[in-house]
């Protein structure tokens, strides 16, 4: 059986309880066995993150110590153990440190418009198995506007004007597996079907 961590706080307004809790339990169905934890002090355990086939962050914004993150970093890049995650959660998670958001592949910038824009999603490949038989989607929620690894093996897309804008993508940080999906700014849009088997899929792949 394999091994998921999910971390979850920072700020509330993402609702990382909850959010948490859905990632959770898409993972149960798929057959994992799932710890969830409040307390960034659990990436201090390097025997638990050495344990783990998946870490999935649910925390948006915050700080985090040297203690915590080095052994995060060391458990993906030469462990493997993958890392997945969404919106805030992964993609504007300790806007301090940069090798962070250089393993997640991006970074948040803005959400013009805030929440309540409404926008299409659009699969790139609809043979990859990450995305086939999800057609393209509409969303009404923040579009999110992201520095990005030109690296990054894209899945799917939303426009900002004549701008293509990566959600969905993929990529290796040393041995781990990343996946990452910018949508998510709350749990029921976590929990839209489109959305919630792209992370279901994701977080499966991502898994070492």
């Amino acid at each position: 059986m394999k091994q998921a961590l999910i971390v979850w706080g920072g700020w509330d307004g993402h609702q990382p309880q909850q959010v948490a809790a859905l990632l959770g339990d898409a993972l149960k169905e798929e057959g994992f066995n799932v710890e969830i934890s409040d307390t960034l002090d659990s990436f201090s355990d390097e025997d638990k993150l050495a344990s783990v086939d998946l870490i999935v962050p649910v925390w948006t914004m915050g700080k985090i110590t040297p203690e915590q993150l080095k052994p995060l970093l060391y458990a993906v890049k030469v462990g493997g153990t993958g890392i997945a995650g969404c919106h805030g959660g992964m993609g504007d998670s300790f806007r301090n440190e940069t090798e962070f958001q250089y393993m997640v592949g991006g970074q948040w910038v803005a959400h013009p418009g805030n929440d309540g824009v409404t926008y299409e999603v659009r699969i790139k490949d609809l043979n990859q198995p990450l995305t086939q038989g999800i057609g393209d989607f509409t969303v009404v929620s923040e579009q999110y506007y992201m520095h990005v690894d030109p690296g990054n093996q894209v899945h799917a897309v939303t426009y900002f004007g004549d701008v293509e804008m990566p959600v969905v993508w993929t990529k290796m940080y040393g041995s781990g597996k990343v996946y990452y999906n910018s949508l998510g700014h709350q749990a029921n849009i976590v929990a839209m079907p489109e959305t919630l088997e792209l992370m279901r899929r994701g977080m499966v792949w991502a898994a070492r």
